[in-house]
């Protein structure tokens, strides 16, 4: 079992980007790409630091962190901290009223650096209008010239 990668822990994630985006919702795309720019969040431009370091497997990150994701909405949802709606886009996931008292029952300083990214994620991507494919395209491009680069001798390591 991998206690930071499971259930929980991603829902926790989910939940705190949830509540910093209250009362606006997001879909399973948005979120997946949002938590994973939550802990890596070095990786973008104005970003602050990285909360986990970059691992050679990033390419498959995002297909795990997929279910990853939907299964920590699951318990959130169960936990009636989260909601599910239907729209044109597809399922949209929204805080509940009770999510936020919630979050500030847990007091871990992993928590704190949470909020802080998820605000600026917030702050960057609600408020400011970024579009959050264009950079999740920004990010599968890099990794994909990190490993065309690496299959053709051209990678980090031949660099050194």
């Amino acid at each position: 079992m991998n206690p930071l990668n499971g259930p929980v822990e991603v829902g926790v994630r989910a939940l705190v980007l949830l509540t910093e985006t209250f009362p606006s919702r997001l879909d399973i795309a948005e979120l997946v790409f949002l938590d994973h720019v939550m802990l890596h969040s070095g990786d973008l431009v104005g970003g602050p630091a990285s909360l986990q370091p970059d691992l050679p497997a990033g390419p498959g990150e995002l297909g795990l962190r997929r279910a990853l994701v939907e299964q920590g909405l699951v318990v959130l949802m169960r936990a009636g901290l989260v909601e599910m709606t239907p729209d044109e886009r597809g399922f949209l996931y929204g805080a509940t009223e009770e999510a936020a008292s919630f979050l500030d029952t847990l007091k871990a300083d992993y928590v704190g650096a949470l909020k802080e990214r998820a605000d600026w994620l917030a702050e960057h991507y609600l408020r400011d209008g970024v579009n959050v494919r264009e950079d999740m395209k920004q990010i599968t491009r890099r990794w994909s010239d990190q490993l065309r680069a690496e299959a053709t001798g051209h990678g980090r390591d031949n660099n050194q």
